[in-house]
């Protein structure tokens, strides 16, 4: 399979879709049917459960008909893996959400991206200190966010020793001071509070309270059900939930899925993020 180019991207190459598991819940493809309406591109974007045991023999069922690929949890780090080449944000987090698929599939994380645009368009642009609620791979997009809009200090809130240990390395490749805390340690004031647990994690109310009193803005990546269990907890500051991150991570792909680059806007791309908001 040879990476698409513009001159034949319609017509060998309009067969896109999100996997994971589950994947019955997720609203991208009626985000993407609304952009490729507005750019007048007849591309099919579907959706379709896969597994991440499963995810190798999928990918392998691909003929040159299909141009990319959406992935969410459980495959971010299967795509990963796949990836002939990757993005920087790729590279820092060990995640890919998007795959551009050719001879040699390009892989690219758009979640960094789509959180700072969504926390930009909450006019929250700079911070200093943040807490993360997590430690999986969303909370690795969430910490390359912070350093990229100015954070110095970092405190993590996570389970499980592994993937904390993890994020404390990523931290000193940005530069950044994570320290990893139990969720019912004490909880040094910050100005964002970014959490990535699961949809539907309801934290007992005595945590919620403690976290909620010195945790500044609150950015689930929870969307639905919305308002999460957190933030109907939340008083220090304002909730905002994820739709945001979903909308503009998904613009990114869009951009490459049309471009191959995250970077390089659409061809009337506020008309194609009105039309995408409305499908939310």
């Amino acid at each position: 399979m040879r990476t698409p180019t513009a001159a034949a991207e319609t017509v060998t190459r309009s067969r896109l879709a999100v996997w994971g598991d589950p994947i019955a819940h997720s609203k991208s493809p009626e985000l993407h049917a609304a952009a490729y309406r507005v750019l007048g591109l007849d591309w099919e974007y579907g959706r379709r459960r896969v597994s991440a045991e499963g995810f190798a023999s999928a990918i392998a069922e691909l003929d040159d008909t299909w141009r990319g690929l959406s992935l969410t949890m459980p495959l971010k780090e299967e795509a990963f893996r796949a990836a002939a080449t990757r993005d920087r944000h790729a590279q820092l987090t060990g995640a890919v959400n998007t795959l551009l698929l050719g001879d040699e599939p390009a892989g690219f994380n758009t979640d960094v991206g789509g959180i700072v645009d969504a926390l930009a368009e909450a006019h929250i642009a700079e911070v200093e200190r943040v807490r993360i609620l997590g430690a999986g791979a969303t909370a690795a997009s969430a910490l390359v966010a912070a350093a990229e809009i100015g954070a110095a200090r970092v405190d993590v809130r996570a389970r499980r020793a592994a993937p904390a240990a993890a994020l404390v390395d990523l931290g000193e490749r940005l530069g950044l001071i994570v320290e990893v805390r139990a969720f019912d340690a004490p909880a040094p004031a910050v100005e964002l509070t970014v959490a990535t647990l699961p949809s539907g994690t309801a934290l007992p109310a005595e945590i919620a309270s403690v976290l909620s009193s010195s945790g500044g803005s609150l950015f689930d990546a929870a969307y639905a059900p919305w308002p999460s269990a957190l933030a109907m907890t939340w008083s220090e500051g304002p909730a905002i939930s994820g739709l945001g991150m979903l909308l503009h991570q998904a613009v990114r792909q869009i951009r490459i899925f049309r471009h191959g680059d995250p970077t390089m806007e659409l061809r009337d791309e506020a008309a194609v993020i009105t039309a995408m908001r409305a499908a939310l």
